[in-house]
């Protein structure tokens, strides 16, 4: 195991092209995106190498926590990377790999610079993460 990773997944019910679509559209990614309870506002989403992701992450009972990536690799239906340029800093990478017609395997990986850094923050992520796939599978239903 890479102690500078967080790596989560989920097998989802669905198309590879409609997992994808569900985070590669600002206007279904803003409904499933972070933990339960969040909303999301999009300022900008330029899908595609050197692109900026900047949205604003609504808390449930208070703060908005101000969100900054720039893309690095944007693979369609397969791969998107992105660095962070906002606290927490890691890359991330999100992998669509198809399955079966009707099964995507989703998985998140979370790079940090450091084991320590990663620790620190493992904890929390790894359940929010499951949170955050649980709300995409409910907005892939209303898709």
């Amino acid at each position: 195991m890479n102690t500078r990773e967080i790596f989560s997944s989920k097998i989802l019910n669905s198309p590879v092209a409609i997992v994808y679509q569900a985070f590669a559209n600002p206007k279904h990614l803003k409904n499933w995106w972070g933990p339960e309870g969040f909303t999301n506002t999009i300022h900008e989403f330029d899908l595609k190498p050197g692109g900026n992701w900047k949205l604003t992450m609504h808390g449930p009972e208070k703060g908005n926590y101000e969100n900054s990536s720039i893309f690095k690799k944007v693979l369609t239906n397969k791969l998107v990377s992105w660095k962070r340029i906002s606290q927490p800093l890691f890359d991330m990478e999100i992998a669509f790999e198809k399955l079966e017609d009707n099964k995507t395997l989703l998985s998140f990986k979370m790079i940090f610079e450091t084991s320590e850094e990663c620790d620190k923050m493992r904890k929390f992520i790894e359940p929010k993460n499951e949170e955050n796939f649980d709300r995409l599978e409910k907005e892939i239903k209303n898709m």
